[in-house]
């Protein structure tokens, strides 16, 4: 996933030579890497329930949640458009305690879709300060790779979303590099970057 995070960032670079430079940007796509989402601390909370029946965990590993948006400007300060993000998480599960060794492993994978509103509090040539509304659906996928009980999956959709109440961005009019703080499946932090033609 990191190649696809440095291609999709190459690309975005690359445009830029093409694309003839206008008075009004109307349109951005952006790249990012969050910290801490949704899915992550359901997770947290799954590991505490799994506990009280006997289950343990550990060598948990988090990956993203990683994401694509586009935004079309209606207005100058308001933007709609999407968000496609990824997560995945992995650990291994013991059912009678560590001391026979792991039973096996847990890999959750996180899909989500979500319409968005991008409002633009401050807009300047090389700096800008905004906020990010967004709701959807996550499709979450589990499977349990177990010495007893062999290969176990299972899948769900739920409502998701991304609240960023302070973004910032800065660099060039075009190409910007920007970060959040907020809540939701594209985590509490994130940074990334921004292409607006």
């Amino acid at each position: 996933m990191k190649k696809i995070f440095l291609m999709a960032v190459a690309a975005m670079m690359a445009t830029m030579s093409v694309q003839a430079q206008s008075d009004e940007l109307k349109q951005e796509v952006a790249v990012s890497f969050g910290w801490l989402s949704n899915s992550d601390i359901i997770d947290a909370f799954e590991n505490i329930g799994g506990a009280m029946v006997g289950m343990t965990t550990d060598g948990e590993s988090y990956f993203g949640p990683i994401s694509v948006e586009y935004f079309y400007h209606v207005k100058p300060w308001l933007g709609v458009g999407g968000i496609a993000a990824y997560g995945q998480m992995k650990e291994n599960y013991y059912l009678m305690g560590k001391k026979d060794g792991k039973d096996g492993e847990i890999k959750n994978n996180y899909l989500t879709l979500m319409p968005a509103a991008k409002f633009e509090w401050l807009r300047k040539s090389h700096f800008g300060v905004y906020s990010k509304l967004a709701i959807g659906a996550t499709l979450r996928t589990e499977k349990m790779d177990g010495k007893s009980s062999g290969d176990d999956s299972d899948s769900e959709i739920h409502v998701n979303w991304q609240v960023s109440l302070l973004g910032m961005e800065f660099g060039g009019q075009q190409l910007r590099g920007f970060c959040e703080l907020g809540t939701g499946e594209q985590g509490l932090f994130l940074a990334g970057l921004r292409y607006k033609f």
